[in-house]
């Protein structure tokens, strides 16, 4: 038998003739049929190519503050967004901010007790924090800013006036309670343009054998001594924005007592300025339970007291307050420390940062 032939049939050409006739079908189907989606649900979106009055320049990660106020007890109410100072238009005007602060207590803010004079939060809600802070100056004040506390003032005669003669007025001083003249020390330094505070000695680890002084505060005391010697230890001077703890590591980590003390800084219409010498301190959380306006020490400077170890602070400092956007140290009225900071601020402005009062680090975020 003979082989049948195979006949071999063109399939490509078949499948370009199918192709033609789907695509021509397609195409005259959109032409003559208004809804070519078989009426499928659809929605028209328009869409912008700009948004206006916001470009990425103009995104910026905002702080929000919670809407607080100051009520006759000095506690945050509803029309303020800050707990700290509030100024008049008056205080924040430049030729105030070039002069000296107030000397004479603002009777307002005053009450007169046993001891002497207490800060009080006045009848219409003003606060000594509100009256004595310092406002802020210069041309930077959108820069990183760094505060700085100088505290011991008035225990050394050649030490304070030292620190009085040279250092910058943004510069804070906290006086000392055993001052022999406190009165003395808070007029010249006011006087000088330097915001106050006043150092509260507190209850270390190891007290009776390291004992701050008299009027110390102690975790065992019950509340009318432990309000008796507040009074003594705030009545000592005026015309204070706040205070600072000296020492402390057994109070400050006493939340009971820390709550007690920081109510009564916040009814005082006060500041407190935690001293960063503790890491077991509670007072930022006592600080937000009572409202107390608050800032604490990032660097201590001069807890070894040599310049070059000064020196070494200070760039962390800076470090600090570019990362963060505030800073804040504290230092004791030695010659080594006065004069490492005099040479220190004094193109600080050149390098992109601002030197501020304590009172200008108040309402910061918060850090861990």
């Amino acid at each position: 038998m003979g082989k049948r032939k195979l006949i071999r049939l063109p399939f490509g050409l078949i499948g370009m003739g199918l192709m033609t006739v789907v695509i021509t079908t397609g195409l005259l189907w959109m032409g003559v049929v208004d809804d070519p989606l078989g009426g499928e649900p659809t929605a028209v979106v328009p869409l912008e190519r700009t948004v206006e009055g916001l470009a990425a320049r103009d995104i910026a990660a905002l702080s929000v503050q919670q809407d607080l106020s100051s009520d006759e007890d000095g506690r945050a109410g509803k029309q303020h967004a800050t707990l700290g100072p509030r100024f008049d238009d008056e205080a924040n005007q430049p030729s105030r901010i070039g002069e000296g602060l107030s000397v004479t207590p603002d009777q307002r803010v005053t009450e007169r007790v046993e001891y002497g004079y207490l800060p009080k939060v006045g009848g219409d809600g003003i606060r000594p924090l509100d009256l004595y802070a310092r406002p802020l100056s210069g041309d930077l004040l959108s820069a990183p800013r760094i505060a700085v506390v100088i505290g011991g003032i008035g225990l050394s005669e050649a030490g304070s006036q030292n620190a009085l003669k040279s250092l910058p007025p943004e510069v804070t001083l906290a006086i000392a309670p055993y001052a022999a003249t406190p009165d003395r020390w808070m007029k010249q330094a006011r006087a000088a343009g330097h915001e106050l505070l006043m150092q509260l000695p507190l209850e270390p680890f190891d007290y009776p054998d390291n004992d701050p002084g008299p009027h110390t505060l102690l975790v065992s005391l019950r509340s009318p001594e432990f309000l008796d010697r507040l009074s003594w230890l705030l009545s000592r001077t005026t015309n204070y924005a706040g205070v600072i703890n000296t020492q402390g590591g057994r109070f400050t980590a006493a939340e009971p007592s820390m709550q007690l003390l920081l109510e009564q800084v916040t009814q005082r219409g006060l500041m407190y300025v935690d001293d960063g010498s503790s890491s077991r301190t509670v007072a930022p959380a006592a600080a937000s339970a009572a409202r107390t306006p608050f800032s604490r020490v990032d660097v201590v400077l001069d807890a070894v007291p040599r310049a070059e170890d000064i020196n070494g602070q200070l760039l962390q400092l800076e470090a600090l307050a570019r990362a963060r956007g505030v800073a804040v140290a504290s230092g004791t009225a030695l010659p080594v420390t006065i004069k490492t900071l005099q040479e220190w601020a004094a193109d600080l402005e050149r390098r992109g940062l601002q030197l501020v009062p304590v009172s200008a680090t108040i309402d910061r975020a918060p850090q861990g």
